[in-house]
């Protein structure tokens, strides 16, 4: 099976190409387009300049990823339906559509975060490299999902491919739209996460006591709202003096919300007695919450099996989508091209 995946639920274009063979994979291209670098004078994304730059990347993409002109070889085309910003869902799925019904190719629609769930099952290889995917063994589920994005942050249970149960979720911001505020109240550029993380190599960790809201909450959920103001308070208190006072905010903001993500998890953790523990999702790149969770769940439950998603695939990327299509695309989950809409309220559960 060759699945053509597209994304365009924020502010990546992405395309690609995958072959399947049982559960082996092959991904043939894959290209991403980024528009940092149109955002940033913005300091985050602009939805209606988002959606402008997908219209002008997303057919000189699909040649760069010589998909055929007329669909010869391919199976399948997997798009992001949703959540994520309508105006940039709005072209993705547009495209699958008009594809899917020209040239007569099954349509399967992906959810965003499922996709990212995925993207912990593809290792770090380039282009022609291959995989195999666990097959639908008990023994590999349950698996405790941490989401950690700019727009979401939830602790799910996989059940199997395909199942899930949800755990927690933020109260309020997601954990990465709490980096992009409290970058921007450092002055620091967009996107924030990775600009607080460069930071924060530098500063001690316990140079501020910041809160961890909810950290000790009879449930899963989170929340970051708290935090971000914290911050945001401490610096109307104390000005930022020099580069290592700012190094230091951004070591102990990243210590808290790390705390925080890694708590709950833990606790989730030693409550199911999961097969597995996955991290994915924009903020999964960050190297101190990917050092902090390993440590603490394999000490807290020996013998778990950590899925990491890739640094190459935390990002929004259609290789995951068209990794995520396969598993819908094996039960037949196939959708009408013209009964298809953008949803960016769409639910994982």
């Amino acid at each position: 099976m060759r699945i053509l995946g597209i994304e365009t639920s924020c502010d990546e274009t992405s395309v690609a190409i995958l072959e399947t063979n049982g559960r082996r994979f092959v991904l043939e291209t894959h290209v991403t387009a980024s528009q940092i670098q149109d955002h940033l004078p913005y300091g985050g994304v602009v939805p209606e300049l988002a959606a402008r730059r997908h219209v002008d990347m997303i057919f000189p993409l699909l040649v760069s990823a010589c998909v055929p002109f007329d669909g010869s070889g391919l199976d399948v085309i997997a798009v992001t339906a949703g959540p994520g910003l309508v105006p940039s869902l709005r072209i993705g799925v547009e495209t699958a559509k008009i594809l899917s019904t020209v040239w007569k190719k099954q349509l399967v629609a992906v959810n965003h975060l499922e996709g990212h769930i995925y993207s912990a099952f593809l290792p770090d290889l380039t282009v022609g490299d291959k995989v195999v995917i666990q097959d639908e063994k008990k023994e590999l589920f349950p698996i405790l999902c941490l989401l950690v994005s700019g727009g979401h942050t939830e602790l799910i249970i996989m059940k199997n491919h395909g199942i899930y149960e949800r755990l927690g979720m933020t109260r309020d911001d997601a954990v990465g739209e709490a980096f992009d505020k409290v970058a921007q109240m450092l002055g620091l550029s967009y996107p924030g996460g990775p600009a607080i993380a460069a930071r924060a190599i530098h500063g001690r960790r316990d140079a501020m006591v910041f809160p961890r809201p909810m950290k000790d909450s009879h449930n899963f959920d989170l929340s970051f709202a708290g935090l971000k103001t914290a911050v945001f308070v401490h610096l109307k208190a104390h000005p930022i003096q020099n580069e290592q006072e700012l190094n230091d905010v951004c070591a102990s903001f990243q210590e808290a919300a790390v705390d925080v993500l890694v708590e709950k998890t833990v606790r989730a953790a030693l409550q199911i007695r999961p097969q597995g523990v996955l991290l994915a999702g924009g903020v999964s790149a960050n190297h101190r919450l990917r050092d902090v969770l390993e440590e603490r769940i394999l000490r807290a439950c020996p013998g778990t099996t950590l899925l990491f998603s890739p640094l190459a695939y935390s990002g929004d990327n259609a290789a995951m989508i068209a990794a995520a299509g396969y598993i819908r695309a094996c039960r037949n989950e196939f959708v009408n091209p013209l009964e298809l809409a953008a949803d960016p309220h769409l639910s994982l559960v």
